[in-house]
């Protein structure tokens, strides 16, 4: 199809210079269901980037839609702050008999702030608090948020530059594989915490993503994370798992650490925790490390109890019998033969991924964006991940359809070849 740019100029004369997923995307979009979005021209694409995956379960799902339309009519309460609602309560117990105690874990549930930045800035604070230390690991091309903590603990040099100040307290470690498998895991790390000369001040914590999605859709292998947990016990750290984008079933199970069988001792949820799209964090902890006097840590919008709602439907709906694990392992397993067929045609490129969530890299690390610009032309959004952004990276919803993904992985591969 042909795309006519829109005319924008509200956006180019009023909003600020920061936005960026528009100069990609040059469409004023106007409605969306499923994996549809429209434009106000008419234009219909299918979105393989589903928010940023805080659209798990696509555009206006209507189980979800259904349950906030009915609790707005009813005149629910729409602002809590950390008050007991009805709407809190139905949450709390659907996250509890459907999430946690299936798989016994002992958590203890914070709403810390409605963004994600808020969960792992929450996730910080309290580590810090527990331990009595202030530094914390973090790894080589890590993406934990925007506000000043979470961008200590980030690895992106473009990002950390946007802080004006020193970021403070936080020492990078390598991600799985960083160096090619040529160095053991964890040597270097280990080495330094205990060498009394290395000037590694005694971490509090550990925070990791298990598949880092901003740093160009990283796998890490699932003995490393055990053989993390492992070296977090031994020294005396909190292991903090960051599972903001890949948490939800973006990799399988609900949570993206199930598969390494590993306990975290704290764990930040955002993004598709309220199934609509509607902001809202959790920081979930180990009940021991639940050491916070009322009120030391708060915020005006903890209590938005509509994404409460659409947060207990969802997890009603898809996650009480096991379907939608099962669901995206097989659209996982659909996109990943279609990537190896994709890139047997094209010697230079590469993927890696877990469940719903793929990354396709090629040699010369131009190539992505111009990818992604010409599947935009042809109706798909994709977006670029990496410090480069030389990773087209696929996020589709997980209620996507096998004939969506046919259609979508057809378009990536006409966009391939038509910028070569």
């Amino acid at each position: 199809m042909t795309i006519t740019p829109p005319a924008l100029s509200v956006f180019e004369t009023l909003e600020s210079e920061v936005r960026s997923y528009c100069r990609g995307w040059p469409a004023v979009f106007d409605r969306a269901q499923g994996c549809r979005l429209h434009d106000e021209d008419g234009h219909v694409y299918l979105d393989f980037f589903a928010g940023a995956g805080s659209l798990n379960y696509g555009h206006n799902n209507p189980v979800l839609k259904r349950a906030l339309i009915d609790y707005i009519e009813r005149d629910g309460i729409t602002h809590g702050l950390d008050m007991a609602t009805s709407a809190k309560r139905a949450f709390l117990e659907s996250f509890q008999n459907v999430v946690l105690r299936p798989r016994d874990l002992p958590y203890k549930v914070m709403f810390p702030g409605p963004t994600g930045t808020n969960a792992v800035e929450a996730a910080l604070k309290l580590a810090r608090k527990v331990k009595g230390r202030e530094s914390v690991v973090s790894f080589t091309n890590a993406f934990h948020g925007m506000s000043l903590g979470s961008l200590a603990v980030t690895g992106n040099a473009f990002k950390r530059a946007g802080a004006g100040i020193p970021l403070v307290h936080g020492t990078p470690m390598p991600f799985d594989n960083y160096f090619d498998g040529r160095v053991p895991d964890f040597l270097w790390f280990e080495r330094l915490l205990e060498d009394q000369g290395s000037g590694l001040n005694k971490p509090a914590a550990v925070i990791v993503e298990t598949v880092q999605g901003e740093g160009g859709v990283n796998v890490a292998r699932p003995e490393w994370l055990r053989a993390l947990a492992a070296l977090c016990e031994r020294q005396d750290m909190l292991l903090i798992v960051d599972d903001i984008q890949m948490g939800c079933g973006r990799t399988g199970g609900f949570f993206s650490f199930e598969e390494a069988g590993i306990v975290p001792d704290i764990v930040t949820l955002s993004k598709s925790i309220s199934g609509y799209g509607l902001p809202m964090s959790l920081c979930l902890f180990k009940p021991e490390l639940d050491i916070w006097e009322p009120g030391e840590h708060n915020g005006t919008f903890r209590g938005n109890n509509p994404a409460f709602v659409t947060a207990a439907a969802a997890l009603d709906a898809y996650w009480a019998d096991g379907q939608m694990e099962k669901q995206t392992l097989a659209r996982g397993e659909q996109v990943e033969n279609a990537l190896r067929a994709l890139t047997g045609e094209h010697g230079e490129a590469r993927f890696r991924g877990r469940g719903l969530v793929w990354g396709v890299e090629f040699a010369d690390r131009g190539r992505a964006p111009a990818i992604c610009a010409r599947a935009f032309e042809l109706g798909l959004l994709l977006e670029t991940s990496g410090p480069l952004d030389e990773v087209v990276k696929i996020l589709p919803p997980l209620t996507v359809t096998a004939e969506e993904v046919s259609e979508g992985m057809s378009v990536l591969s006409r966009s391939i070849r038509e910028t070569a």
